[in-house]
């Protein structure tokens, strides 16, 4: 059985969270920042990365001592309370490094069942995006709005992005050229800041692959509050990584569905 958290704790922690990492990575941002690789193909991370999640992580050991942690840098942490923070410090290293505003941090809570909440923020524009089970709302400065995503129904009508132009595999990126295909616009490289769009209905669909679970736990959440759909490409849950098509409606998503299953 999971702790009960208030949402008003919730969104406090999370955005002390998001505070914090704002704080570190702008410090990093368009620096001399030098750059390490995970693994023989060039995967990224910096400095950047690192400290932002250790703040993070500082926080929750003192606010939510029970709650597990997942994060990218950092091994996870199994909690007590049935929660457990999903955190990505610098979703989009490749575009922060090359100086691009488009990377984000994302932080989630989730359950054994999925995300409950979702945020994204994009700390040098100073945009920040929340999914609750209340709705989805936007906050730059003083302002603070409700968002929700719009009403698209046809692919002949619709915005699609994804992160990279290969997508994953072959085979997925022959997917995702089906849809696309059928699509108005196409447009690449904006990691989570696509579903940011998506959410606040500037756009109308994210489709992705080779994900992890860090990448998209609170894209679903915040996605699914504004009012979209969001499932891998079978249409199963989406949260634990892998495939990814986001849709701005039922309608949308059924469409994109069926030719990513062509």
């Amino acid at each position: 059985m999971s702790r009960k958290i208030p949402d008003d704790e919730t969104r406090a922690v999370a955005n002390a969270m998001a505070d914090a990492a704002r704080v570190v990575t702008l410090k990093h941002f368009r620096t001399a920042l030098a750059v390490d690789t995970k693994s023989a193909e060039f995967d990224p991370v910096t400095r950047a990365d690192r400290e932002a999640e250790a703040a993070m992580r500082e926080i929750l050991r003192a606010r939510c001592p029970d709650d597990g942690i997942l994060g990218e840098e950092a091994a996870a942490i199994e909690g007590t309370s049935g929660l457990t923070w999903v955190l990505d410090p610098i979703d989009g290293t490749r575009g922060f490094i090359s100086g691009t505003p488009t990377w984000g941090v994302l932080i989630a809570l989730r359950d054994a069942h999925g995300p409950l909440y979702g945020l994204i923020d994009q700390p040098f524009i100073g945009e920040r995006f929340e999914g609750t089970a209340e709705g989805a709302t936007y906050r730059r400065g003083d302002t603070v709005r409700p968002i929700r995503t719009r009403g698209t129904t046809a692919l002949c009508d619709a915005t699609i992005f994804t992160t990279f132009p290969e997508v994953g595999t072959p085979a997925e990126r022959n997917a995702f050229a089906r849809v696309a295909g059928a699509c108005r616009l196409t447009r690449y490289g904006m990691d989570c800041y696509a579903y940011a769009l998506l959410a606040a209905g500037q756009i109308d669909l994210v489709v992705e692959a080779g994900l992890q679970p860090y990448d998209i736990a609170a894209p679903v959440a915040l996605v699914t509050a504004a009012g979209g759909v969001v499932t891998d490409w079978q249409g199963g849950p989406a949260h634990d990584g892998g495939t990814c098509v986001a849709a701005a409606t039922p309608e949308l998503h059924a469409a994109a569905l069926a030719l990513l299953d062509g």
